[in-house]
């Protein structure tokens, strides 16, 4: 699949058009931001690692009925995706308390959830991607009824997927965040990746951060810990 014209860069990727107007190329790059972008850094080998975990998450997702963009690996940092119309809902799903959520509800971090929570944000850099509801959604146009509660019980069947296969390999998803998007024929999928950039993940018996928490907070090793998950993956049955 030859790859032309840029059409979209992002903090993380850059998009390019394909001779199938129903397909296009994600390229990962090592560029690491945090904060709305007011943090910005290089994470050497992240492009790599991300691409390659996301491609592997979105794959395993798909054997158990998860409907994604995801086509083909085409290199250690590029994809070929289906061409999705994004879904302006950020989607974070969470197992414990950590980050925003502890600070918001005055929390101590680790605090694990009887059950999992789901927040939604206006995908909205220019707002600061602020909370919203159900009823906000729809008053803002951003999704039908019908794919708000789509988006919400394929994100909690994610959760279950991914929580079961980061066990297996010692590591606790403490929370992640999701974008879906629509085909041409309104089908809603998973897009955009899976990968320490999204995710929270700790170490299951140390509860070392293996995630962008390292970048954000200035933690240390972050390269490391990067690292340190995909050998985990790469061992994973």
């Amino acid at each position: 699949m030859e790859k032309k014209e840029m059409i979209y860069e992002g903090k993380a990727k850059k998009v390019y058009a394909t001779e199938d107007p129903n397909l296009v190329i994600v390229e990962y790059k090592d560029d690491a931001t945090a904060f709305n972008g007011l943090k910005k850094g290089t994470i050497a080998g992240k492009g790599v690692i991300n691409n390659q975990m996301s491609n592997r998450m979105m794959a395993m997702l798909q054997e158990h009925g998860i409907s994604t963009h995801y086509v083909q690996e085409l290199s250690e940092r590029e994809t070929l995706v289906k061409k999705v119309q994004i879904v302006p809902l950020e989607v974070i799903v969470r197992n414990a308390s950590a980050g925003s959520f502890a600070k918001r509800y005055g929390m101590e971090e680790g605090v694990r959830f009887e059950e999992p929570t789901v927040e939604f944000s206006y995908k909205n850099d220019a707002l600061g991607d602020p909370l919203l509801n159900d009823s906000h959604a729809l008053a803002l146009k951003l999704a039908t009824r019908q794919e708000i509660d789509q988006i919400r019980s394929m994100a909690l069947a994610i959760d279950r997927l991914l929580t079961e296969f980061f066990r297996s390999i010692h590591v606790d998803l403490i929370d992640f965040k999701l974008e879906f998007g629509r085909l041409p024929d309104g089908t809603i999928v998973l897009a955009d990746e899976i990968s320490p950039d999204t995710c929270r993940l700790w170490d299951s018996d140390t509860h070392e951060k293996l995630d962008k928490d390292r970048f954000r907070r200035d933690l240390g090793h972050v390269e490391e810990a990067y690292q340190e998950i995909m050998r985990r993956l790469t061992k994973a049955k």
